[in-house]
């Protein structure tokens, strides 16, 4: 029988993984060692509906081994009477546990300065919007996979939304063993499929770009849309560039030398993007406004252009392209390049993929290279019929 002492709890020593010292005298009772060699007392038990709680007491050696046993033995008894497990700290205050509002708060204060500024703002819309009014008021230590399905669920209507609810709720539930909210590898976002999503992937053809550069030039001669915002979208077709990294694109980032874009910051870091001549010629002739350290300008000094939807959605009108997004002109970028044998790996390079897998994607748009492989073969061996 081994019974949990202060001398058995400090002279085990910290393993690679947590290390569990189970009290044979009181059940539920145990101590953690975890790697780096903090002690921890632990009350683990089932609640009314049979699901494994893991209730933490306190820290080894601000509370004993006999008063965390005690405290133990009180929460064992109010669970004979239905009640769940409460306790006081050493200074006779009751033991808060956070709520998912206060794990949100930490999340937002604490990781989400890690992230880029529009990720910032998307996960705060995400625990405003979605997560807290529906769980914000939950215990983070009783937090079941049954809430987390349910909160999924509620959202089916708006599939992709759901799937970045469910990413954030699950980085911060990993967050929450860390910062010992819930134990090690409870994390009830696990197992929990994801909505399928089906990436749209259109490009424009040949006879849709040159509907679009007389729309373009039309919006140009009668003056209906901001130079820049014409601008953006014609360097958007020719760079494959991302809509923010056009719209904040500085002229100080622009290497008229070296042909090439210095981006300071992108969706995967610092990168190159190297012009082609029509790229480089465009802004060459396009005029600067005074100052303004920013290519694609704004309306106010000094800033940028903010918002491109509205002249797009006037000029992909007249163009009648309307089910076209600004997104798939970077994917007419990287549909020519492949048309035009671009090798996948240069092509990953030019768009700022982080790996060519993402690339790949890409390849199904002129064909099934097996299909062709096969005919180049057929060519060669038909002589037989």
């Amino acid at each position: 029988m081994t019974k949990l002492n202060k001398r058995l709890v400090e002279s085990t020593k910290p393993r690679q993984k947590d290390f569990l010292l189970w009290d044979d005298e009181l059940k539920g009772f145990i101590a953690k060692i975890t790697p780096k060699g903090k002690r921890c007392y632990f009350l683990v038990y089932r609640d009314h509906n049979r699901i494994q709680r893991w209730r933490k007491i306190g820290n080894h050696p601000v509370i004993t081994c006999e008063e965390a046993r005690e405290i133990a033995r009180k929460w064992l008894n109010d669970l004979t009477h239905g009640k769940e497990p409460s306790a006081k700290k050493k200074d006779g205050s009751k033991t808060t546990e956070p709520t998912i509002n206060e794990l949100a708060a930490r999340y937002m204060a604490e990781h989400a300065p890690r992230k880029k500024p529009s990720s910032q703002k998307r996960d705060g819309q995400i625990w405003r919007i979605h997560i807290l009014p529906s769980i914000g008021k939950i215990k983070v230590a009783s937090l079941t996979r049954d809430d987390v399905l349910g909160l999924h669920s509620s959202l089916k209507h708006m599939p992709i939304t759901a799937n970045r609810v469910l990413s954030v709720l699950s980085k911060a539930l990993n967050l929450a063993e860390l910062w010992e909210y819930r134990t090690d590898g409870s994390n009830p976002c696990r197992h929990i499929p994801k909505n399928r999503e089906n990436k749209r992937e259109y490009f424009l053809n040949s006879e849709e770009l040159k509907r679009l550069a007389i729309a373009l030039s039309e919006e140009e001669e009668k003056g209906t849309s901001m130079p820049s915002a014409i601008l953006a979208i014609r360097l958007l077709i020719l760079t494959g560039c991302r809509l923010g990294e056009i719209l904040t694109l500085q002229w100080k980032e622009v290497d008229f030398e070296r042909q090439c874009l210095n981006l300071s910051d992108s969706k995967t870091g610092a990168r190159v993007v190297y012009l082609a001549t029509e790229a480089l010629e465009l802004l060459k002739t396009c005029p600067r406004e005074g100052n303004n350290p920013y290519v694609v300008n704004g309306k106010k000094d000094q800033s940028h252009l903010v918002n491109l939807m509205k002249p797009w959605c006037r000029i992909r009108k007249k163009a009648d392209l309307s089910h076209v997004r600004i997104h798939d002109l970077r994917h007419t970028f990287a549909s020519t390049a492949i048309q035009q044998k671009v090798d996948l790996y240069y092509l990953s390079k030019l768009l700022g993929h982080k790996t060519i897998q993402t690339t790949q994607r890409y390849a199904h748009l002129v064909g099934d290279p097996l299909l062709e492989a096969a005919n180049q073969i057929g060519s060669s061996l038909k002589v037989i019929i």
